[in-house]
């Protein structure tokens, strides 16, 4: 195998493909990206660890096709390390020789006869717009489970009806849901697929600067994919299997109390007011008409408050929550107020933007959040 790449191109197409490599495989070979050279002059890269597959292709002058497996985090490294000329590489023997300038590399190659078929990507099922899935993903992922005893809960829920797209996810404190349209292949196209969250996560930044996304589903077919493909690059993953909890009943149907306050200020008051909170211990907000205190700290402890301006319909309340779990559904409305809705201080606190202070609270995006009792 012998062929010319420009080095920014490699360096791009190798880090993305090279990205969900496990740390530790459960064999040698899968540490390794698969490079493929055909004689039409396109490099195919790809990896696989039997639940997620990667693969991009790139253009290069090939003068020998031919198909070569290296330490796929080593050639990344290499790759963004070399200086910005065209870079050659050649197969001799059993090693891969990459020169680049006056700069040389030398890898062992792995036994490609040994490496897995990478899964063939599901027939296109839909496209939806990159930007508005990769916003939707962040902000649904915030609320997905980090432990992996709970696989199920380490996943986004994905609900598809038509035209609509809706993603859930929840660790068992806080709740996620965004909606979003797409433009399905059939327009009665129907399905529901349970996605690690942080392959979504990696997918959506990865994929959603390329304009529009394809996505494609088997479901029911033995082996379960979803697959995203953008811009010459395709990934699949397999998914988590088993019957996510009923979560949508947990959205309150009526909230008697809601307040609603700038987004950004709140953002600021909660980051300083939780300097003094001691890990695992809330952050208090308490309500009255025209104003919200936030305190944290208690007894000897070291202590802080801030008033912020607020607008309050219902009678007074106080609450108390987590304070990462606070900024985090803070931090994903993305819009420039923020609406509370209550039903009891210790019931689930219903989190939705709005663009203004008397305008509609945006139904598009909603973050449950379960209070933390505290001692009156």
């Amino acid at each position: 195998m012998k062929f010319r790449v420009e080095r920014d191109v490699l360096a791009d197409a190798v880090t993305w493909t090279a990205r969900t490599l496990p740390t530790r495989p459960p064999a040698p070979v899968l540490a390794g990206v698969r490079i493929e050279a055909d004689a039409v002059g396109t490099i195919g890269l790809s990896s696989f660890d039997y639940e997620v597959s990667a693969r991009s292709e790139i253009p290069a002058e090939v003068t020998e096709p031919g198909t070569v497996l290296v330490s796929g985090r080593l050639l990344a490294e290499i790759s963004r390390a070399l200086p910005a000329k065209p870079v050659d590489f050649a197969v001799e023997g059993n090693k891969v020789i990459v020169t680049c300038g006056a700069s040389r590399f030398t890898l062992l190659t792995m036994p490609v006869e040994d490496y897995p078929a990478l899964p063939a990507m599901p027939e296109l099922s839909g496209t939806v717009s990159g930007d508005e899935l990769t916003h939707a993903v962040a902000q649904v992922t915030v609320a997905a489970s980090r432990d992996d005893t709970l696989p199920l809960l380490t996943g986004v829920r994905m609900e598809i009806e038509g035209e609509r797209i809706t993603l859930l996810a929840t660790d068992r404190y806080r709740l996620a849901l965004r909606e979003l349209t797409w433009t399905p292949g059939t327009p009665d196209f129907s399905a529901v697929a349970l996605v690690r969250a942080r392959t979504l996560n990696d997918v959506a930044k990865s994929l959603g600067s390329s304009g529009l996304v394809n996505v494609g589903l088997t479901a029911g077919t033995g082996v379960d994919l979803i697959g995203f493909e953008a811009g010459g690059r395709h990934t699949t993953s397999q998914l988590v299997d088993g019957d996510y909890p009923a979560v949508r009943r947990l959205f309150p149907d009526e909230t008697p109390i809601h307040a609603v306050m700038a987004t950004a200020p709140l953002i600021d008051a909660a980051k300083r007011v939780s300097l003094v909170a001691e890990r695992n211990t809330p952050i208090r907000l308490s309500f009255t008409d025209g104003q919200v205190v936030l305190d944290a700290g208690q007894g000897d402890d070291a202590q802080a408050s801030e008033a912020l301006e607020a607008v309050l319909v219902g009678e007074e309340i106080s609450v108390a929550f987590n304070p990462q779990f606070l900024l985090d559904g803070l931090g994903a409305l993305g819009t420039d107020f923020v609406r509370l809705s209550f039903t009891h201080p210790n019931k689930p606190v219903e989190f939705t933007g709005q663009e203004s202070l008397d305008g509609e609270d945006s139904s598009h995006y909603r973050y449950l959040l379960v209070p933390i009792r505290f001692a009156s």
